[in-house]
């Protein structure tokens, strides 16, 4: 397999940014877009109610995501470490660890879900209107949860391993593979929110064997290496998965974060404007995970730079490649802010008919939630550094800031203070808030 030609030590910070973020970038946009289709096809195929039972599950995915994406970040954090230290070993034993702590987990989330389904719905939020299909959907998308988190931790080390093109398809395939299946399942088979679970799932199967084989196939430095059963080796490796679970913990907060911010919002505009407020809600839902992947394909190239030259000692480096990544994140929220507000009426229309009273709902509270775009791109970006620079408290507090500490509070007063805009500004108002603790301490703290 042609290998990317990357140096992390010696290659031109902006050169070496550009290789690694606009192939992540290309693959992020590629699994967003396994929600945002899932998300048309069903509200073209089912319906309002088909939408909102989608969104009512949707937690559950952000969730394993999130654990996936926390023993990455700090799997890759600790392998970039090792490595820029020459110690290949130690690198491939954390990578190790990370698959195994990340899927005896998934394991675990499958088993509660699938033993308990009543109990996980009615933890979600879930109407008795909506039930039986939030329960179809889930039935058919929970097993494939494992190959989520496997799919998740494998970008991050395959980008370390210096492949991030490879990285990319691990993506896109089963993005297009998604994309296929849900309209296969749910127009010509008619299977409804069942045919989307079912297509998710087998798109997920795919991304996550695609990651394993690469690690045991194509793999230039980091591998699967075998762990030894003694005691001793089982203290070291809880030591380590508790160290990349605590370096991780912010990026999983992050995931924990938008499954809080959907919850809450369910319950909101369930409470204000019913099944319809919610189906309106659930198309902004639908969109984050966009808004999401382009700030995190920032933070993500970035995180292997960093780390690397942090271990290294190179702080000009460190420095060059945030501030790179600070520019990136700033043009790319903008974007994607001046996008769905001036946009709003042509996407909603690609998600629900403009009969529907949730259509209306979706056009007026887009272009607000639109606003929260620039600002979660910086703070996903400063979050990403100092979890590279191995500074976990000061990551998870920013996290715990933006998704919850200052989200739940926005969802419930704004709405009593400016009415049902309110409901579509707390998202923002969080994210702005986060962004001014987070350059007031910087600027403060710089030269730490």
């Amino acid at each position: 397999m042609e290998r990317d030609k990357i140096d992390f030590a010696t290659m031109k910070i902006g050169a070496l940014f550009r290789a690694l973020f606009f192939p992540t970038l290309i693959g992020m946009i590629f699994t967003s877009l396994i929600t945002v289709i899932d998300g048309m096809f069903v509200g073209h195929g089912v319906g309002a109610d088909g939408i909102a039972s989608v969104n009512i599950i949707a937690p559950t995915f952000m969730i394993s995501t999130g654990i996936g994406l926390m023993f990455g970040i700090g799997a890759s954090v600790i392998a970039s470490i090792k490595l820029s230290e020459n110690n290949l070993k130690a690198a491939n034993i954390i990578l190790t660890q990370g698959f195994l702590a990340s899927s005896l987990i998934a394991l675990a989330l499958i088993a509660f879900i699938m033993l308990a389904p009543d109990t996980t719905l009615g933890m979600l939020g879930c109407s008795d209107e909506l039930r039986d299909k939030a329960m179809s959907y889930m039935i058919y998308l929970v097993p494939s949860l494992i190959f989520v988190m496997i799919q998740c931790i494998g970008m991050m080390l395959i980008r370390l391993d210096g492949s991030p093109k490879y990285a990319m398809m691990c993506q896109a395939v089963p993005a297009v593979l998604n994309i296929v299946l849900d309209y296969v399942m749910i127009f010509p088979m008619e299977m409804g929110v069942k045919g989307a679970a079912v297509a998710t799932s087998i798109s997920c199967v795919a991304g996550g064997l695609m990651v394993l084989a690469y690690f045991v196939l194509y793999s230039s430095r980091l591998r699967f290496y075998r762990l030894k059963a003694s005691a001793k080796s089982l203290m070291l490796t809880l030591r380590n998965i508790w160290y990349m679970m605590r370096i991780g913990f912010a990026t999983f907060l992050t995931e924990i974060a938008m499954s809080v911010m959907m919850i809450t919002g369910n319950y909101m505009f369930m409470a204000r404007l019913g099944e319809q407020g919610v189906a309106a809600y659930s198309i902004a839902c639908y969109l984050f995970p966009v808004v999401f992947s382009i700030a995190n394909a920032v933070a993500q190239s970035a995180q292997p730079i960093i780390s690397y030259n942090y271990g290294a000692g190179q702080d000009r480096r460190v420095s060059q490649a945030l501030k790179v990544a600070l520019l990136t994140a700033l043009i790319c929220g903008l974007v994607v802010t001046l996008g769905l507000g001036l946009g709003a009426r042509y996407i909603v229309e690609a998600f629900l008919s403009p009969g529907e009273r949730a259509f209306s709902l979706a056009v007026d509270g887009l272009p607000l939630f639109a606003v929260c775009s620039l600002f979660f791109a910086v703070n996903i970006t400063f979050i990403g550094y100092y979890q590279s620079l191995e500074m976990a408290v000061r990551s998870t507090i920013y996290t715990l800031l933006r998704g919850i500490v200052f989200l739940i509070p926005a969802f419930i007063l704004l709405p009593d203070l400016i009415g049902n805009t309110g409901l579509w500004m707390a998202i923002p108002v969080a994210e702005i808030m986060t962004t001014v603790i987070i350059l007031i301490v910087h600027f403060a703290y710089r030269h730490e």
